[in-house]
């Protein structure tokens, strides 16, 4: 078994036992709560932008996000999980990093390869053009595309994007009743 499919497996359970961890030993102060909960919203949003962009597997998705980063889904989580992380202590950060090096990094290599097989095309201008990871300040327009380009509150709903905002709530909620209450 390569690492690749190691870290594939690893992601959704160590991402649970840490988001479990974090949720029981988290002590956020109401400066890095807003400042971290900022962080995490953004990251919320730009997940459920990216989410009615994409439709898997069936079409190169150019627009949107995906015109500033080729991962706009990881870049949201990763948000998310970073803007957790400073909300507790900004330390934490630098395990959020680690976990993305470590575990992300080889699914994003993989579902490039995965990506490249299915749109050889369309692909290799996309590469050329758009960041892996961290996005470009302007939308980059590809000159041929079969991307719709708009968002759809369809796709949305079809991935199941609205349990990161819920999960958002639910958890912002948790650290707010921590911060005010002390426990």
């Amino acid at each position: 078994m390569t690492y690749s499919e190691v870290a594939k497996r690893l992601r959704l359970p160590l991402g649970f036992l840490l988001g479990i961890t974090y949720l029981i030993f988290a002590r956020p102060t109401p400066l890095t709560l807003a400042v971290g909960g900022t962080i995490a919203l953004i990251g919320v949003i730009v997940r459920a932008w990216a989410s009615g962009h994409i439709s898997k597997n069936e079409r190169l998705a150019t627009t949107g996000p995906y015109a500033h980063t080729r991962n706009p889904l990881y870049f949201g989580s990763f948000l998310i999980a970073a803007g957790f992380a400073i909300a507790a202590h900004w330390a934490l950060l630098l395990l959020v990093v680690a976990f993305f090096v470590l575990i992300y990094a080889p699914t994003m290599q993989r579902e490039m390869a995965n990506i490249a097989g299915r749109f050889p095309e369309a692909y290799g201008a996309y590469v050329a053009n758009v960041p892996a990871f961290v996005p470009r300040p302007t939308p980059w327009k590809a000159t041929h595309s079969e991307d719709e380009g708009g968002f759809s509150f369809d796709l949305y709903m079809k991935h199941g994007e609205w349990k990161a905002a819920l999960t958002y709530v639910i958890v912002i909620g948790w650290l707010i009743y921590r911060t005010v209450t002390g426990v």
